[in-house]
């Protein structure tokens, strides 16, 4: 994909356990020519897990990036005046910003984001990845299948014997699914069977 003279804005949210499978992803946009702007929740902002310390992903980012991470509502609202954003994958998504986006509220930097994207008509993208998904999540995510402008990485059940409602989007389809919704496509199939641990 040549991803030459586009500005891809990549918003990473509080799946912690999803941050080291979406780094490669984030690099393929950089190494095919995009500009990749990097946003994070407040949950990656300030959160240390078993899955690494905020401090570490936050340089993994600006590493491969190049470029500074917006943190703040403040930073993210001028997003939409700009123009800046070709597309914005939010990958991985967890159920509250699911839940949130479909909901119409903004109460954090990714969440301004989408907005700023989905008011100048431009693609977002999202890779789900909730405990929730085929639970109370479902509702979120069904409103959002048929919203305008509004994409989703193929998904699947990651562990249906041990966690029956939990959805997962194959991350490393993050770019071609961004592919496809700029030219207004919805990249299929959209429900996967993912590889079982």
């Amino acid at each position: 994909m040549n991803w030459q003279g586009k500005t891809v804005g990549y918003a990473v949210t509080g799946s912690h356990c999803t941050l080291a499978e979406v780094m490669p992803q984030i690099q393929r946009f950089v190494d095919d020519g995009a500009k990749v702007v990097p946003i994070i929740s407040n949950s990656v902002l300030s959160t240390d897990t078993r899955f690494g310390k905020s401090e570490n992903w936050q340089k993994q980012l600006k590493d491969i990036t190049g470029n500074d991470i917006i943190s703040s509502i403040v930073d993210a609202e001028p997003l939409g005046p700009s123009k800046l954003l070709d597309v914005l994958a939010i990958a991985p998504c967890t159920g509250t910003t699911t839940s949130k986006l479909a909901n119409a509220m903004t109460d954090s930097p990714v969440l301004m984001a989408a907005k700023a994207t989905l008011r100048n008509g431009r693609p977002v993208v999202i890779a789900v990845s909730t405990n929730d998904g085929l639970g109370f999540n479902l509702a979120n995510i069904a409103k959002l299948l048929v919203a305008k402008n509004i994409y989703f990485v193929p998904f699947g059940q990651d562990n249906p014997d041990n966690k029956p409602n939990s959805l997962v989007a194959r991350m490393d389809l993050v770019p071609e699914t961004c592919y496809a919704a700029m030219e207004g496509r919805q990249l299929q199939p959209l429900i996967i069977e993912r590889f079982r641990d």
